[in-house]
């Protein structure tokens, strides 16, 4: 076991955060945590032997705000960890992108997963993951990234992806408020790209700016924050044949 290991992570439903302290927790005694999800923060640099980077995928890519604030980071040669967690559809190029983007700031890439979580925006897919199965296996991959990072390597790690990368998601929509929001500021607070404001009564959200990360929805204590009723719907119908599919995780060194 390592003496400590960083984690940055961006998990705006918990799902990608689930995933990778049970990999961090399995790798080091003690894990510095940083929430690239939190609005306005300054990202401090890495404190731990080594380094892991774990995302959620949106449409085949990383969110944009995760890689912009990897580029404020300096590797200096340190090792890496990369975790793309993903709701069962598929991640596509999103680890290739996390992992040109972790490289590019100087860390070398020991080792790389594409773990399954319940999906954000259609939560019967994928519910319940990741599950004591895949936490084992996470564990198990923990203790070969271990085992490999006590040996020499040169190189870097093979992912699949495509160059140049899919188009980043952009759908016109966002999430609303219904009437039984009682405006206690929560959404607000969590929005990673700051896109919700309320103002003489009035919950709005900046369509531009949001990302549809689903956190709001996740955090109001009311349960008042929803995806319009004609998009849940057409992503129901969509994602539906994937609520009985199992994919399993995929794990690169």
């Amino acid at each position: 076991m390592l003496h400590k290991i960083s984690l940055y992570y961006f998990s705006p439903t918990g799902g990608t955060k689930k995933a990778a302290e049970t990999f961090c927790q399995e790798m080091a005694g003690k894990v510095e945590v940083i929430d690239l999800g939190v609005p306005k923060q300054t990202v401090r640099e890495p404190e731990g032997e080594v380094v892991v980077f774990a995302a959620p995928v949106f449409g085949g890519r990383i969110p944009k705000l995760v890689t912009d604030k990897i580029r404020k980071l300096h590797g200096n040669g340190k090792r890496a960890v990369t975790l793309a967690v993903y709701g069962t559809r598929a991640y596509e190029d999103a680890l290739l992108e996390l992992n040109r983007a972790v490289e590019g700031q100087g860390f070398q890439v020991a080792a790389s997963a594409a773990l399954i979580a319940r999906h954000s925006i259609v939560p019967e897919v994928g519910a319940g993951r990741p599950d004591e199965k895949d936490q084992e296996e996470i564990r198990d991959f923990a203790k070969s990234v271990l085992e490999k990072l006590r040996t020499s390597f040169q190189g870097t790690v093979k992912v699949p992806g495509n160059d140049p990368y899919k188009e980043a998601m952009n759908m016109p929509a966002t999430p609303i408020s219904l009437p039984v929001c009682n405006q206690c500021k929560r959404c607000v607070s969590i929005c990673p790209a700051e896109a919700i404001s309320i103002s003489e009564g009035m919950v709005t959200t900046d369509t531009e700016a949001c990302i549809l990360c689903m956190a709001c929805t996740v955090a109001c204590p009311q349960g008042a924050r929803i995806l319009p009723p004609p998009l849940q719907e057409q992503m129901n119908e969509k994602l539906g044949a994937l609520k009985t599919v199992r994919r399993e995780n995929e794990f690169y060194l």
